[in-house]
């Protein structure tokens, strides 16, 4: 099993962003020096609350990858209807440069409003289907724009090159897979620089519903996934593995493919684990639920019981037995065990610089989490790299 480290910055406590920046650090070097897989950053905008702190994946990137050696260096994700394609075509593949071919590209298509409407209008999520169809075309041309070294689009959303725009300069001689020879007119764009990792660093996009499992599936992506119980996952894990295999024409094995996220915090009791991290964890849920309600979290066929307001079941006893890593290295394994025998996952990104929590404590779970419970977990590594070799 490969290790990865959910990295989503908070800032309940409002210290100084210096400060908050130094404890990334901190997370992010422990994890290349004790053989993380690897990390992964994310983005939010406008979030003066402090639940999601972190504007830029990739420039957190950039820093991880001057800092670090191994640890491949993940987002989670870009939002990509948000930002220009061909910007963020060009800043990926210099990150890929940079790190030496660590990146793993990771996308998403936002879940906040106020995000999408005040970075780009044309991702409002009130329209769904336009919110996708801007998210497809932008994926085709990252992939254009890595793949290709002349090319061209034409969609709904954007067109490159601007049409009808003339390329003269001495010291670029006309070139037929640039320009109209007639015209000088630019028909065709070049993008660099190109990934390190040929053609690009694999995509994993960050899905919830079947819909975007399948779609994830044909499109030859990886899939990131988060909240629901272990029933729910095994499910939408059959969902991937399904739509994979009919899109390969192959038998794709259970799990291959797939990263999932749990929020974790070892201890040395189950109690300490509650005290110290418990109350942060679901003031977080708090804040994602308010939107998604309890939906998520819930087994196939299980009803949702009624209550006067929508959240009122949240606490920690109901989290704790559906998703939550919380508690002793035994308790941990033993459900990290559950996930692999029941999904066979083979990608655990864990979480557990919640809003609020302690900087010691958090560096405090990793290492319990690095020391204690990886460790039990190290001869299925070994027996992929022999499998791989």
């Amino acid at each position: 099993m490969k290790f990865g480290y959910f990295c989503n910055t908070t800032n309940w406590t409002h210290k100084p962003y210096d400060k908050l920046l130094d404890e990334t650090r901190e997370i992010t070097e422990y994890c290349d020096q004790n053989s993380w897989n690897s990390i992964w950053y994310t983005e939010h905008h406008f979030n003066h609350e402090g639940m999601e702190s972190l504007t830029n994946p990739l420039m957190m990137g950039v820093d991880a990858a001057a800092r670090t050696e191994n640890i491949r260096i993940g987002q989670a994700c870009n939002v990509i209807t948000f930002h220009n394609p061909i910007r963020m075509a060009e800043d990926i593949a210099l990150l890929d440069q940079l790190s030496k071919g660590r990146v793993e590209v990771g996308i998403g298509r936002g879940i906040y409003g106020r995000e999408a409407i005040n970075l780009n209008k044309e991702a409002d999520m009130k329209d769904q289907a336009k919110n996708f169809r801007l998210f497809e075309e932008t994926l085709t041309i990252l992939k254009k724009a890595w793949k290709e070294k002349f090319f061209n689009h034409k969609g709904e959303f954007y067109t490159y090159p601007a049409p009808d725009y003339v390329w003269q300069h001495d010291m670029s001689p006309p070139n037929k897979d640039l320009v109209n020879l007639e015209t000088n007119v630019m028909e065709n764009i070049s993008v660099l620089p190109k990934p390190y990792q040929k053609p690009y660093p694999a995509i994993h996009q960050v899905v919830d519903g079947i819909r975007s499992i399948e779609w994830a599936a044909t499109q030859g992506l990886n899939v990131i996934m988060w909240i629901p119980t272990v029933k729910a996952l095994k499910v939408k894990f059959e969902a991937f593995k399904n739509a994979k295999s009919e899109a390969e024409k192959r038998n794709v094995p259970m799990g291959e493919g797939i990263s999932l996220v749990r929020d974790m915090f070892v201890a040395d009791t189950m109690e300490e684990a509650k005290e110290k991290a418990g109350e942060h964890m679901v003031n977080y849920m708090r804040w994602v639920c308010h939107w998604r309600g309890l939906g998520n979290h819930m087994d196939p066929g299980e009803e949702l019981p009624v209550t006067k307001g929508k959240l009122d079941l949240l606490s920690y006893d109901f989290l704790h037995k559906r998703n939550m890593l919380f508690g002793t290295p035994e308790y941990v394994i033993d459900k990290i065990h559950e996930l692999k025998s029941e999904l066979n996952l083979q990608n655990l990104q864990v979480w557990s610089n919640f809003p609020g929590i302690k900087h010691e404590d958090c560096m405090k779970s990793i290492k319990m989490f690095t020391e204690k419970v990886m460790p039990h977990f190290k001869d299925d590594l070994d027996t992929e790299v022999k499998k791989v070799s």
